[in-house]
């Protein structure tokens, strides 16, 4: 659904990311890497808040750059950083997101109700955002990006500062609705604990591309038992060839 051909981006004369050809399909999709390895800058690509120095970046085809509204209108995403008004109701965050996507108030509220049930939201509608706490930020700022039913979910570090609970809630209702729903996520982080043998993985370091294909398969070709000593490998001082 997502590929990208020569991507790079320089900050002046510093190279953040670096010539990166990736293919993302529908899925749970995980891109790993260190603090510092672009991950955040790539998401900034896809959802087209910078532009890339050079390559491009495309979807079903079409290139994000010369279709913009059109695409970006298929991309729900969550931020690192929290982007939730917070003297507005959960209501409120939610409609002015859907009217946004041309979506009536009642619509809003009928697609929004089996994702706030699936997040454990469920009765908090009238709730400013103030009175929530952490984890029930992210998982509304999670239902608020699939609300206008996106084809493509990108979450950058979305689990970071979580409990453990509240990271396993949200990451499995994502995998789940992943299968169910045929969508395209794209799952930045640099928790090992957060990623399955089966996930398509994508490692970077320092902005340059090391590693693409299912971790069973990694694992495997990198003559590894785990995830633990895999991502050890791939981001090693010593790792210059990609796999």
């Amino acid at each position: 659904m997502i590929n990208t051909s020569g991507l790079s981006f320089y900050y002046g004369k510093t190279c953040v990311l670096a010539n990166l050809d990736l293919a993302f399909h529908a899925g749970f999709n995980v891109l790993l890497g260190p603090n510092g390895a672009g991950k955040s800058t790539f998401i900034a690509l896809l959802t087209h808040l910078k532009k890339p120095s050079s390559g491009y970046i495309e979807y079903d085809g079409l290139r994000i750059d010369q279709a913009q509204a059109n695409i970006m209108a298929r991309f729900g995403v969550v931020f690192q950083e929290p982007t939730l008004d917070m003297d507005l109701t959960v209501e409120q965050n939610l409609c002015y997101h859907g009217a946004l996507h041309g979506l009536s108030k009642r619509e809003v509220l009928r697609r929004s109700e089996p994702l706030l049930e699936g997040l454990g939201l469920t009765g908090r509608l009238k709730d400013k955002i103030r009175q929530l706490n952490g984890g029930h930020r992210k998982r509304l700022e999670i239902v608020r990006a699939l609300v206008h039913k996106p084809s493509i979910l990108l979450l950058d570090e979305a689990s970071v500062g979580l409990d453990n609970q509240s990271r396993a809630q949200i990451i499995n209702y994502i995998r789940e609705l992943a299968i169910t729903s045929s969508l395209c996520v794209i799952w930045t982080t640099h928790l090992l604990d957060e990623i399955k043998l089966d996930d398509h993985l994508v490692v970077l370091t320092k902005g340059v591309l090391v590693a693409s294909g299912t971790v069973s398969d990694l694992i495997s070709k990198t003559q590894v038992s785990n995830v633990s000593d895999l991502y050890i490998s791939l981001t090693s001082q010593g790792a210059l060839n990609a796999i």
